[in-house]
């Protein structure tokens, strides 16, 4: 912790009426003194306030805010002494959330449905994630409560969240001032303990200050550009850290929507955690974004990283999950030297407390968090129950990794039908070249065995759309050359390990920490073969559209999302630069448009499967981690070339896929 000089006022300490009697007033902390802090975190909630999965219609009791809020009604109890904090992501990604933006959006004097449930707790401070700008800057504006002076921006104040909202690294394209508030200061009166062995009321100030990751510019481009600039979060750390130390606060809390990258730093770094905890002044560092733990096993072996007590280059850190499963909580050691407060790092450490500690043990829902969405999810359960049609087709992605395309063969299909029909109005010069789709499947078993798409034959509602296509993204097409299809192919075939056919034992196919919504798979006339025996970057073999050979010149138009056509991902050649189709619409209400016109999906309606992996004899198996009991579901889609070899009993099971057929 860097040294806080406070003014004589600071050191001044009122007692709480209420505590009076179990602590005298004293006028100062007196060096030795101690005192025990918890920082406690939420994640990435997504706006998923209840424990209710509105795909499969029913409750999931692995999951959702109103059992988050149990836990950290839990921490205050053991620890009376504790602030609260959220680190983005918050009002976006559950079906509760796009009504209240997209279907039926809440007026200026409503408060968003997740705020409602997050103020129920009394929140400290919270950040602004990637997601919160997917519904544009005006909404942003609105259910926050903050005056924005940019394009679509509100001026008025709107009812917002109850506690404030610090964002340091987004700035208005008009003015240069930020958005949010980069930072701010909070102030509680704690519990402490004198060298004497007396307890004390005294004030602690900590301030805080946030960071969201600087790709929403490419993520979300049609949303902000022109209209707001960004920085890298070490460079507005520095910046704005200066005001934040000027007004003393006896710690700095960094609330960073951004997980650890320990390569060298870019000022457009996704998640930069680890270079942002190097910066002088910050003593606490929260994180998200990854959809994982901190401390946990994922980060074991990272340089300068404890990922059992939760340090970053010495600083106490957390990252408490997603989806409302988890909790995170820094016990902060605080001790009295030289008239300042610093973390004892011998008794400090972090930890993610889940609502399922073990399978069926979930803790209880806390009560008064559903009455107070009741309305509104009642009115989003009915709207996207609304029929728009039937299949005859199970659409699925529990196989998706291994060549069962149902669940992205609709979105392709109505994708590129879109651009079929759109392309030449805008660009009628490139009428003429070959339009292909790129999906990826969103629901790939990351959040749990309940975490996949599975439509099955039958009535299709919007409930079914919003299913297959997880997030509200918008449609843009790309125009590439054959060379630069083949590139985003090879990068997507980075989700599978190189297989060794001579080696013994099990290998895993797939990489789990590359995401599912990176494997894109391609169609529209194409074919291609993933070669899993070779290295990454020379996996595509056979590729060929119309059943001849795809030349490195030969051009095409690829219907995909916003996010992946302005860089999301990472994919090479994919920046933004070369996008031809930037559409109004988002993709899951043109998938919707597109089953509604069908009325009845068959087979035929759908595109074939455009890939398989090349042949390839193993000595020892080749596994894969999937839901367990799902194997007909893969023979039903007709891939036969994989076994369920154990049931974990969680929910998951290992597979075997047999390369050789």
């Amino acid at each position: 912790m860097t040294p806080r000089f406070l003014p004589l006022a600071a050191l001044t300490v009122a007692v709480l009426a209420g505590c009076a009697s179990q602590m005298p007033k004293t006028t100062a902390v007196l060096d030795g003194s101690r005192a025990q802090v918890a920082i406690l975190e939420t994640t990435d909630v997504h706006a998923n306030v209840l424990s209710y999965d509105y795909y499969k219609q029913r409750e999931d009791d692995s999951m959702g805010y109103e059992r988050t809020a149990t836990l950290i009604r839990r921490a205050r109890t053991q620890y009376p002494n504790n602030f609260l904090f959220d680190s983005g992501d918050t009002i976006q990604g559950s079906v509760l959330a796009d009504y209240q933006a997209q279907v039926k959006t809440i007026g200026c004097d409503e408060e968003l449905g997740i705020y409602r449930a997050m103020d129920a707790l009394g929140y400290d401070g919270g950040t602004a994630g990637n997601h919160e700008f997917n519904y544009g800057l005006g909404f942003l504006s609105q259910v926050t409560g903050t005056p924005m002076n940019v394009e679509g921006g509100r001026t008025e104040r709107c009812a917002g969240p109850r506690f404030p909202l610090v964002l340091a690294n987004v700035f208005s394209a008009r003015d240069g001032a930020p958005i949010f508030k980069p930072w701010t200061v909070v102030q509680k009166d704690i519990s402490v303990t004198a060298p004497d062995g007396s307890s004390h009321s005294v004030p602690l100030k900590i301030g805080i200050i946030g960071f969201t990751p600087p790709p929403i510019m490419e993520w979300d481009k049609q949303n902000l550009a022109g209209k707001v600039t960004v920085t890298g979060v070490v460079e507005a750390a520095k910046r704005y850290l200066p005001e934040l130390e000027a007004q003393h606060p006896d710690l700095i809390v960094a609330i960073l929507h951004g997980g650890l990258n320990v390569d060298t730093y870019t000022p457009e770094m996704e998640n930069g955690g680890w270079h942002l905890a190097a910066v002088p002044g910050i003593d606490v560092l929260l994180l998200g974004h990854a959809h994982t733990e901190f401390p946990g096993p994922r980060y074991a072996g990272m340089p300068d990283v404890d990922a059992e007590r939760g340090f970053i280059r010495g600083v106490p850190a957390v990252m408490g999950g997603f989806f409302g499963k988890d909790l995170g909580l820094i016990e902060l050691a605080l001790a009295r030297q030289g008239g300042r407060w610093v973390i004892d790092k011998s008794q400090t450490h972090s930890e993610v407390r889940p609502i399922c500690p073990q399978k069926n043990e979930c803790v209880p829902a806390d009560p008064t968090i559903a009455p107070l969405v009741a309305q509104p999810n009642q009115a989003a359960v009915a709207y996207v129950n609304t029929p728009i049609g039937q299949t005859r087709v199970r659409m699925s992605s529990y196989f998706a990794d291994v060549g069962n395309m149902t669940a992205l063969a609709p979105i392709n299909a109505a994708m590129r039908d879109y651009v079929q029909r759109e392309l030449p109005k805008a660009h009628p010069e490139l009428a003429t070249l070959p339009v292909l789709s790129a999906a990826a499947a969103f629901r790939t078993g990351f959040g749990g065995p309940d975490d996949y798409t599975d439509v099955a034959p039958g009535p299709l509602t919007l409930r079914s759309a919003a299913d297959l296509y997880f997030y509200p993204n918008t449609l843009a097409a790309v125009q590439v050359d054959g060379a630069g299809l083949k590139t985003w192919l090879e990068k997507s075939a980075e989700r599978f390990n190189r297989i060794d056919p001579n080696k013994e034992g099990w290998q895993s196919l797939v990489i789990d920490h590359y995401p599912g919504f990176n494997f894109d798979q391609i169609q529209g006339d194409i074919t291609y073969v993933i070669d899993v025996s070779r290295p990454a970057g020379e996996r595509i073999v056979k590729l060929s559209w119309k059943g001849k050979p795809v030349t490195p010149q030969q051009r095409f138009i690829v219907a995909t999302n916003n996010y992946r056509a302005s860089g999301g991902g990472n994919f090479p050649g994919l920046d933004g630069k070369n996008i031809v189709l930037g559409a109004p619409d988002g993709a899951r209400e043109i998938l919707a448009k597109w089953l509604q016109a069908h009325q009845t999906i068959r087979a035929k309606d759908l595109p074939v499967t455009s890939w398989h992996f090349a042949p390839l004899k193993t000595r020892g198996e080749v596994v894969f981690k999937g839901a367990a009991g799902k194997q007909d579901i893969a023979r039903e889609a007709g891939v036969t070339s994989v076994r369920e070899l154990t049931d974990n009993g969680d929910g998951t099971a290992v597979y075997a896929i047999d390369l050789a057929h």
